[in-house]
């Protein structure tokens, strides 16, 4: 499996999930909110720690899982008083989950659930369902990704805010009842 993973290119705007072991990585809530601290600028293990309040074993620890799953990497090393220093950042700028796993998705969602309830501000979230042709689908697709993609940042000082967009068409539900 750690060839798979050797051939996929990186990447520095769009970070794609596509090999068992991104999505297996993704799987733990830490890795996740280690991602999203990294999506910005490149941070050590220590500064990792105290943003986001966990141990420095344990951040490493998941830090080497995603390293390994190629989703984030050694941007740079410095030495400070006789030891390197690394500086871990995400792949790719966006993340993009190419073919959606029932597992990888939920761990995904979980992050963002996660995400929601630390955020000190009132956050947005809206579930809407809507009757689409296949071609009206993908251009809301387009469109959506399109807004994301060209949204203008503010300056550095500004707070960080995470997007998520996601469209699905709905499985229909099956009845294992026979009509009466």
């Amino acid at each position: 499996m750690r060839d798979h993973l050797s051939s996929l290119p990186l990447d520095e705007d769009v970070l794609e999930i596509v090999a068992p072991e991104q999505f297996a990585a993704l799987a733990n809530p830490l890795r996740q909110r280690l991602l999203f601290a990294l999506g910005r600028q490149p941070a050590t293990v220590r500064q990792l720690a105290a943003q986001l309040d966990a141990k420095k074993g344990n951040v490493a620890h998941h830090l080497k899982v995603l390293r390994e799953a190629r989703l984030v990497h050694v941007a740079e090393t410095r030495q400070v008083r006789g030891g390197t220093e690394q500086y871990y950042q995400r792949v790719g700028r966006h993340i993009v989950v190419a073919e959606p796993q029932v597992a990888g998705s939920a761990a995904m969602l979980a992050a963002v659930a996660q995400e929601l309830g630390l955020s000190p501000v009132d956050t947005h979230l809206t579930l809407r369902h809507l009757r689409l042709s296949p071609t009206k689908a993908r251009e809301l697709g387009e469109a959506l990704a399109k807004l994301v993609d060209e949204a203008e940042e503010d300056a550095e000082d500004q707070p960080l805010h995470g997007v998520l967009v996601a469209l699905c068409q709905l499985a229909l539900p099956t009845s294992t009842t026979g009509s009466a």
